[in-house]
């Protein structure tokens, strides 16, 4: 029990001396400020089972070939040739900075032809059907292409991840994968993987936009691009859409989950800093100080307690079981006595 007890204080104590737990390692900096906590948007993330008991769901709308396996996953296309299906937000996202986490899955029984792909979108338009990975063209806003067919030759391999900053009137590049409009991209075999695949975007305001893939191996994130000083529409609408030509493959939307993004506040000038942070982390190190007595204190009373009470409850156990301690009168303590040396005459 002691040394149950010890496992579990020793991880507790390791988790509170990381800075800030285990969000520290998200922490972002953007100039003198970083990312230093996210509050989740229910009106842009979706979950198992997708749907209420009207099958419907509150928050977004999906159509074309897309539909539900309450159980597992959101497929926006089949195995099949000539398939589109899209989810969108039926709300705008109105954050100013925010996280997008969409986990997914292509999958498909051939090994050498396979398609299209599927996107992920940031726009001012929602649910219109169209060419680019199951959209529309000359779109206004960021799209993010899961591109898994190669139109034409390339120096780099597929699957292949690329992003794009529409303005509204400029065409998709179909023919060379996006490559005339591209702002960043990667190569990621995130297709038939026995890893859990996922796409993050992080995007601070008129400061960056960050975008990971996870397919390698678990909560091993790998960087695919970043862009600074870029601006996306004010309020985009939240989709993802999916496409198949001759060549196809399943395309399935798992679970997105948003978060808006809070800045931790500017930094002051240090002339202003009297009544501010110099003195205020002082006073805080004193508070941080004080609170590990009280912890370490409450936690080995805490603990003191248990094995009172554990070590009480042992003796009434065997009291009740030999008719209480008096076998050899109320001077010995009986059989307990006897096996804890306490009975016998060697030990004085």
């Amino acid at each position: 029990m002691l040394t149950r007890f010890f496992t579990v204080l020793y991880l507790a104590l390791a988790f509170r001396l990381l800075p800030g737990g285990l969000a520290a390692k998200k922490d972002t900096k953007i100039g003198d400020r970083t990312i230093e906590r996210a509050v989740q948007l229910r009106t842009h993330s979706i979950f198992p089972p997708y749907i209420d008991q009207d099958l419907q769901n509150r928050w977004w709308d999906f159509g074309g070939d897309a539909y539900i396996n309450t159980n597992k996953h959101i497929r926006l296309t089949r195995p099949k040739s000539s398939q589109m299906g899209w989810l969108w937000s039926r709300l705008p996202l109105t954050s100013t900075n925010y996280v997008v986490e969409i986990e997914f899955k292509v999958s498909g029984e051939s090994t050498h032809l396979f398609g299209d792909g599927l996107a992920v979108w940031l726009t001012t338009s929602r649910a219109e059907p169209g060419p680019v990975f199951g959209s529309i063209d000359k779109f206004e806003g960021l799209g993010i292409f899961l591109d898994t067919y190669a139109n034409g030759r390339h120096p780099y391999g597929f699957p292949r991840i690329v992003g794009m900053l529409g303005n509204g009137s400029a065409a998709y590049d179909h023919d060379h994968d996006g490559e005339a409009n591209s702002i960043g991209g990667c190569s990621a075999n995130f297709r038939r993987t026995n890893v859990i695949t996922k796409l993050k975007l992080t995007y601070v305001k008129d400061s960056y936009l960050d975008v990971k893939v996870h397919y390698r191996a678990w909560d091993d994130w790998s960087d695919c691009f970043r862009v600074e000083g870029i601006s996306l529409p004010e309020a985009p609408y939240l989709g993802i859409s999916a496409l198949t030509g001759e060549v196809h493959d399943a395309h399935d939307v798992i679970s997105v989950t948003s978060w808006s993004a809070v800045l931790s506040p500017t930094s002051q000038p240090r002339d202003k800093l009297s009544n501010g942070s110099i003195f205020s982390r002082n006073r805080g190190t004193e508070k941080s100080s004080g609170s590990w007595l009280g912890f370490f204190f409450k936690t080995f009373l805490f603990a003191g307690v248990c094995f009172g009470a554990f070590q009480g409850y042992k003796m009434y156990v065997v009291r009740n079981r030999r008719g209480g301690f008096g076998s050899n009168g109320f001077g010995g303590l009986g059989e307990l006595g006897d096996r804890l040396g306490y009975n016998s005459g060697k030990r004085f």
